[in-house]
């Protein structure tokens, strides 16, 4: 499974691959906007949005290509590592998104 990281603290990224990575999952993580980050995107079993610790300008780029590509998309106020842990939980649980709670 596969996941994008958009948001978060900079500090944190190898926390958050390695949090993904226990969950077996392959994680990218984007705490600052990049010039093609749409395309860095791809298509992720799962988006997340730390909406805390994140620009507009990341939210609409990374909202739109959910949109675009009929991504999950799970929105988290805050960007700590219990956070992450229960957006994975969930999704992990769930392992089909279309009736989600948190998609």
């Amino acid at each position: 499974m596969s996941i994008v990281i958009i948001g978060g603290n900079d500090r944190m990224i190898y926390q958050y691959k390695g949090l993904c990575k226990e969950y077996g999952c392959r994680a990218k993580v984007f705490t600052q906007m990049q010039g093609a980050m749409k395309k860095k995107i791809g298509n992720p079993d799962l988006v997340v949005l730390f909406t805390n610790t994140v620009s507009h300008k990341m939210v609409t780029c990374a909202v739109s290509e959910a949109k675009k590509f009929n991504l999950p998309l799970t929105r988290c106020h805050t960007s700590s590592l219990s956070a992450l842990r229960g957006i994975l939980e969930e999704h992990s649980r769930c392992k089909n998104c279309n009736g989600c709670s948190g998609c």
